[in-house]
C-alpha cells in the first residue's frame, strides 16, 4: 500500500513538473503579451487539475499494466512450445511467427479506432468537407494503415532487417501518391499519420515492440524494439491517400457508366 502511494506521489510530482512549463507559456502570453485576463479562470484551473490527475494515472497505468501486458503477450506468442507445439524442436523461421503478425495487425487496428485524437480529427474533417469525408471512412482508412504498418514492423523485428529500408521505401511511395492523390486529401493524410501516435496507440505498440525484441532470439530491445511507431505514422499516410484515390476512381467509373458517350 505504501509503495503504491509512493508511486502515485512520485508520478504526480513528475507530471506537475512537466506540465508547469506549458501552463507558464500559456498564462504568460495571455497576461503579458496579449494583456487580457483569462476568461473562465476557475474552469481553466479545474481543467488543468483534471489534466494532471489524468496524466498521472495514465502514466502509472502504463508502467503497471500496459507495458507488462505487452511483454507478456510477446513472450507467449513467441514461445516455441506455442508456435511449434509440445515435443517439436527446430530452428524457428520468420514464417512461423504468423500469430505475431496477426496480433500486431489486430492491436494496430483496434487501438487506432479507439484513438481520441483521430476521432477529433475525423469529426472536424467531416465538418469542413461538408460530409465529403466521412468519420467512419477516415477512421477505417487510418486504422487499416496502422494495422498493416505494425504487422510489417513486427516482421522487421523478427527478421532483423534494417529499419531505414522500410522507411525510405515507404516515403518513396508516399511521394508518388502525393503527386497523384486528390489535393484536398493530402494535408489530411499527412496529419492522419501524426494523430495515430497518441495516448492509446503508442503505449501498446511500444510495449509490443520491446517485448517482441526481448523474446525473439538474437534481437536487441534497444536496437530492434523501437521503430514500430515510425510504421504507425507512415502507413496511415499511404492508406488515407489510397482511400481517396480509390474513391475518386470509383466516382469517375460510375460517372462513365451513367454517361457512356462523354
Amino acid at each position: 500500500m505504501l509503495d503504491a502511494l509512493q508511486t502515485i506521489l512520485d508520478t504526480t510530482i513528475t507530471t506537475i513538473r512537466d506540465v508547469l512549463p506549458i501552463a507558464a507559456i500559456i498564462f504568460g502570453f495571455q497576461l503579458f503579451v496579449i494583456r487580457r485576463p483569462i476568461p473562465h479562470l476557475k474552469r481553466v484551473l479545474a481543467g488543468f487539475a483534471y489534466v494532471l490527475i489524468g496524466l498521472s494515472l495514465f502514466l502509472i497505468g502504463l508502467e503497471e499494466a500496459l507495458f507488462p501486458l505487452g511483454k507478456l503477450m510477446a513472450e507467449q506468442l513467441t514461445d516455441p512450445a506455442f508456435i511449434l507445439g509440445d515435443g517439436v524442436s527446430r530452428v524457428l523461421q520468420w514464417s512461423d511467427y504468423w500469430w505475431v503478425y496477426l496480433f500486431a495487425f489486430a492491436i494496430g487496428f483496434s487501438t487506432t479506432v479507439a484513438e481520441p485524437s483521430l476521432i477529433a480529427v475525423a469529426i472536424k474533417a467531416q465538418e469542413v468537407s461538408g460530409g465529403a469525408i466521412s468519420v467512419l471512412g477516415l477512421r477505417s482508412a487510418v486504422a487499416i494503415g496502422v494495422a498493416i504498418g505494425i504487422a510489417l514492423g513486427t516482421f522487421r523485428i523478427v527478421t532483423g532487417t534494417p529499419l531505414h529500408y522500410y522507411i525510405i521505401a515507404g516515403y518513396i511511395v508516399v511521394i508518388i501518391q502525393t503527386i497523384y492523390a486528390p489535393k484536398m486529401i493530402i494535408a489530411l493524410a499527412y496529419d492522419s499519420g501524426g494523430v495515430t501516435t497518441s495516448t492509446v496507440t503508442v503505449p501498446l505498440v511500444t510495449a509490443l515492440g520491446l517485448g517482441l525484441a526481448s523474446t525473439v532470439p538474437g534481437r536487441s530491445p534497444m536496437l530492434d524494439g523501437f521503430g514500430l511507431i515510425a510504421f504507425a505514422s507512415l502507413f496511415p499516410i499511404m492508406s488515407v491517400m489510397g482511400y481517396a484515390q480509390l474513391s475518386q476512381w470509383m466516382a469517375r467509373r460510375a460517372m462513365r457508366r451513367e454517361n457512356p458517350g462523354e
